[in-house]
């Protein structure tokens, strides 16, 4: 089994060769997977993808449509605060090249609210474990809280077994284009 760094940089790098109609493609079929989510969920709290991970925005504004409120991080210091996300929300572009709303907060505990949480992975087991990049912010968040949880990847990203460490988070699941898939 390979370190995590290893395999991070093996996940990133084979990010980074993907084209960009196979990009577009996995964000439509995630788009397509949401009444899968909305069906048992009233609050999402989400992501907004950054360009090479799989695509979130048709997938958030397909929930948004199905009556589904959706919230995403915005962080703050070493932890994750949330934000409302609606169509057409204002969003910056942070120090970590990820985009957040330019809204009031909801605070830390807004993530206990909600039914699912959908998280960034580079690679998922079917065991659950999630490879994250590495700094610790969804661990943290995830922590003390029951909501199922989906890891969402391109569809190669699940694996049979990656490295965990005591405070890694498990998913619930794993929500790929070609499906939702729960363990």
């Amino acid at each position: 089994m390979s370190t995590k760094e290893e395999l991070r940089r093996f996940a990133l790098e084979r990010r980074s060769a993907r084209s960009v109609a196979e990009i577009r493609s996995s964000g439509a079929a995630l788009a397509g997977r949401a009444s899968a989510i909305a069906v048992r969920a009233q609050t999402v709290a989400a992501f907004l993808s950054t360009p090479t991970e799989p695509p979130t925005r048709q997938l958030l504004a397909a929930l948004i449509r199905a009556g589904c409120e959706v919230i995403v991080p915005v962080v703050v210091g070493e932890q994750m605060d949330w934000a409302r996300y609606t169509a057409g929300v204002a969003t910056r572009t942070t120090a970590l090249g990820v985009e957040e709303p330019i809204r009031d907060h909801l605070g830390p505990t807004a993530l206990h609210d909600a039914d699912v949480a959908l998280v960034p992975a580079l690679l998922v087991d079917r065991t659950g474990n999630r490879l994250g990049r590495g700094r610790g912010y969804y661990d943290r968040a995830l922590a003390d809280i029951t909501v199922r949880t989906l890891a969402v990847v391109f569809d190669d990203e699940l694996v049979e077994e990656l490295p965990a460490e005591p405070h890694d988070r498990r998913v619930s699941g794993v929500l790929r284009p070609a499906g939702l898939l729960e363990f």
